[in-house]
């Protein structure tokens, strides 16, 4: 296994973090196989979307805060209770295709990590299979 180390700057962003991943494939010589991403972070996320165009990670960030507001009714005491939820939408993994030494993605897709209650230092754990 991996660790790819990431900070971030803000309570809530969406990191791309696909040259890390291209980087770390092409480091440890990993050809063909399937790539897990992991977040083992409560309030963090992985997906997968476009990343042609900023305005795509601006509407998911603004409409997440929409779905899951940072002040809704919640007990939990530590006052992020929306990074919790939203981790829990996004899930805390992605599975990729490794073909001939590149992670197989989409004309205009790109890897992120989705901060929720940052900002933090965080770690995406990486195994290839």
């Amino acid at each position: 296994m991996e660790t790819i180390q990431i900070r971030t700057g803000r309570r809530e962003e969406m990191a791309d973090i696909t040259p890390a991943v291209r980087r770390l494939i092409k480091e440890n010589g990993w050809s063909d196989g399937i790539l897990l991403l992991y977040c083992p972070h409560t309030t963090g996320a992985i997906t997968v979307n476009e990343g042609a165009d900023p305005d795509v990670v601006r509407d998911i960030t603004i409409n997440m805060n929409k779905l899951v507001p940072l002040n809704g009714d919640y007990l939990h005491a530590e006052g992020n209770s929306d990074a919790h939820i939203k981790s829990s939408m996004f899930g805390c993994e992605q599975m990729l295709i490794v073909e001939a030494g590149d992670i197989q993605l989409g004309t205009w897709q790109k890897i992120y990590f989705c901060e929720f209650d940052g900002p933090r230092s965080r770690k995406i754990w990486a195994k290839f299979i």
